[in-house]
């Protein structure tokens, strides 16, 4: 254990630390996790008639609330994947920065396509520039997570290759599914809308990676 962490410490040195990364992505995934929700307003109704149309007024806003739920879990899944891959990541550089600083774009791009799809969620530009901008942010993950682990250069070089393998495919799982989406608009707005749901809740199911995570008999 102390020959790894050494291994570990003497393999940055030379190199830009992950630490403000991670603090400026934390920062941004919360501040755009928090903005989604401003995109639902609360009915102005006039208070005679506050009894008669608050409940109906309420209903009215079930597709907001859809689709801030959908993105709210999506942007959950991007922030626990990036997490979980700054887990690994033990330096960084520029070009990693850069990455990451498309990673960030593409999530701050989230309320405004949440809002677009909860205003207009049977239009199918609405679904697809919705489902585009979620394709974005996995793609960008992608890339981040490859181009780290590449030749293991910015991860330690004992990193398991299946677990390499078995992330990269987790991620693309999403953008793969979200296209699909994409397809499906062309026959039905409600279907599309479905599938997307659907993603992070693969998502949060277990799957073969978690295994990587359970601790071993050493820790």
């Amino acid at each position: 254990m102390e020959s790894k962490l050494n291994r570990s410490v003497s393999s940055t040195i030379g190199w830009i630390t992950t630490t403000r990364i991670e603090a400026l992505s934390d920062g941004v995934f919360a501040i755009a996790m928090t903005l989604m929700i401003f995109n639902i307003k609360v009915p102005q109704i006039p208070s005679e008639r506050v009894a008669a149309e608050l409940t109906r007024r309420l209903l009215d806003l079930w597709p907001h609330f859809l689709v801030y739920l959908i993105s709210f879990a999506m942007a959950g899944v991007y922030w626990v994947g990036h997490h979980n891959q700054y887990h690994h990541i033990r330096r960084t550089n520029r070009v990693l920065l850069w990455i990451n600083i498309a990673l960030l774009l593409c999530v701050t791009l989230i309320p405004f396509s949440t809002a677009l799809l909860g205003s207009y969620p049977t239009h199918q530009g609405a679904v697809v520039l919705y489902a585009t901008n979620l394709i974005l942010v996995g793609l960008v993950l992608f890339i981040h997570w490859h181009y780290a682990t590449s030749q293991h250069a910015l991860v330690d070089p004992d990193l398991d290759p299946e677990l390499i393998r078995l992330a990269s495919r987790r991620i693309l799982m999403g953008p793969a599914l979200l296209a699909l989406a994409i397809v499906f608009s062309f026959v039905s707005t409600q279907g599309s809308l479905v599938l997307c749901g659907v993603v992070p809740v693969l998502y949060i199911l277990p799957g073969r990676i978690d295994r990587y995570w359970k601790p071993t008999s050493s820790e």
